[in-house]
């Protein structure tokens, strides 16, 4: 009977929890894989009577009340098209159809021109928290047709984290692939975050001499402070967790080789596109390839030289202003990721309320932290604030923090412990204060092999010197 509230199709570990957080919630849910025995599997599992399985596509759009909602839980890229392909006869206009995925944002904006022309509605939805998110509760960034939005709204806000303040983590962001692009932010940001916080682990495990069973406290008292996060929380985890084969600390066996999925290079491509800088999480995404090369920095190691990673100061100093320089790089991360959403809303027409979108990280996804109820805060007190870096408190926190930050910097790079995503924050807050840089020089260089032309401090209009005969 068409009496379900709404479709789920893909059953990987995501799907299975956002569709029992859906079903927990008491709405009556469809779920549907493409292999029926994983779909038997899952209902077996959990034989809720607000969950029925379908096996087939027919079967799941059959069970559900009009306007149909379906939400899609598979694989970015031409899975979701085909899915898109298979439910279209399906369906009737004014249906809608959800990307719950880590879609690129351009093949949401596509999506969305493609199935308005059939008279279907589609939602580019991010849902960050992993599989525990889903199930007790994600942030999630939805975007697409407002009217489209508010169909699926009542099922979004119960299945939703809730913020410290009791707010449902769960907005329309707006139109298009607003949604997505969002969540790919959040990601590029996340990327920059988990850099940071490895680089510090880095410098005080190599360069101080601490162990994982060592490390493990500081971290946890770093997350009773200003740095308080689930990703120091479970660093601290990480740390102080044993392999049971070895007894050693598991964190010392797992090979230095990070991967990733592709979200944090599409940020870093889209800032190149849209001329805003991100050097931090540029930084980070350079640093995951790095580290797949392995083989070569192993031969390199034995070839190449520089200093001996020691640190021969005092610990708990070393400590300390490990500590202030990770925050102060963490701003810088997040001014980033703020400048860059700023510039799409604008180039795409996307209308985003940055105090919006910072209010949506602070519970249930992976950068969720205490940290953005103070960026949360920054943008509701002055809503077109250029950079976050200009806010009053985060400028008195980073003034605080910048002796220490410089001296963390220099310390890893006298003892040849790269901290690529440190020294670009670094970097970043240096060239963004600097009422000059060298970039007239730049020019003068452009214009000479290129007659590219300048502009002059003294007068208004466009120049070009005939360099060779001056």
């Amino acid at each position: 009977m068409a009496e379900h509230d709404i479709g789920l199709i893909g059953l990987a570990v995501m799907g299975q929890n956002l569709a029992r957080n859906i079903a927990s919630r008491g709405f009556r849910i469809a779920v549907y894989n493409r292999t029926v025995a994983r779909t038997d599997e899952f209902v077996a599992a959990h034989p809720e009577t607000n969950i029925t399985p379908a096996r087939s596509l027919e079967e799941c759009v059959a069970l559900l009340k009009r306007p149909r909602r379906l939400l899609l839980m598979v694989k970015a890229g031409t899975a979701v098209d085909d899915t898109i392909v298979q439910l279209r006869p399906l369906l009737e206009p004014g249906d809608i159809i959800i990307d719950g995925g880590n879609s690129l944002f351009r093949d949401t904006e596509r999506r969305t021109a493609e199935l308005e022309q059939a008279g279907l509605r589609f939602l580019g939805v991010g849902i960050s928290g992993g599989e525990e998110g889903a199930l007790h509760g994600p942030s999630i960034m939805p975007g697409g047709p407002a009217d489209a939005y508010a169909a699926v709204k009542p099922i979004l806000t119960a299945i939703a984290a809730r913020a410290p303040d009791g707010t449902p983590c769960v907005a329309y962001l707006g139109p298009h692939g607003a949604g997505h692009y969002v969540k790919m932010v959040h990601n590029g940001i996340e990327y920059g975050d988990m850099q940071l916080i490895a680089e510090a682990y880095d410098l005080l495990s190599r360069g101080a001499g601490l162990d994982a069973p060592a490390l493990a406290p500081i971290f946890a008292e770093w997350n009773a402070g200003e740095l308080q996060s689930f990703l120091i929380e479970i660093t601290a985890t990480i740390l102080q967790t044993t392999d049971p084969e070895t007894s050693r600390p598991l964190v010392d066996l797992i090979l230095d080789t990070a991967q990733q999925k592709g979200t944090g290079k599409w940020t870093s491509q889209n800032s190149f596109d849209l001329g805003i800088p991100i050097p931090t999480i540029n930084a980070a995404v350079e640093a995951r390839m790095l580290s797949a090369l392995k083989h070569e920095r192993v031969a390199a190691a034995g070839v190449l030289g520089g200093p001996s990673a020691k640190y021969s100061g005092n610990v708990g100093e070393l400590i300390a202003t490990v500590r202030a320089a990770l925050y102060a790089s963490k701003i810088c991360a997040y001014a980033q990721g703020m400048a860059l959403v700023k510039a799409a809303s604008v180039e795409y027409g996307y209308q985003l309320d940055l105090g919006v979108v910072a209010a949506l990280w602070r519970a249930g996804c992976i950068i969720r932290a205490r940290f953005l109820d103070d960026v949360t805060a920054a943008y509701r007190q002055e809503p077109d604030l250029t950079n976050l870096l200009l806010a009053p408190y985060f400028t008195a926190a980073l003034h605080e923090r910048e002796q220490a930050w410089r001296q963390t910097v220099k310390t890893a790079t006298e003892l040849g412990i790269a901290v690529p995503a440190m020294s670009s924050a670094l970097a970043y807050y240096d060239a963004y204060r600097s009422e000059r840089l060298p970039a007239n020089l730049i020019q003068a260089q452009r214009d000479y092999f290129g007659a590219h032309t300048y502009q002059r401090v003294d007068k208004p209009g466009t120049f070009h010197t005939e360099w060779l005969s001056t």
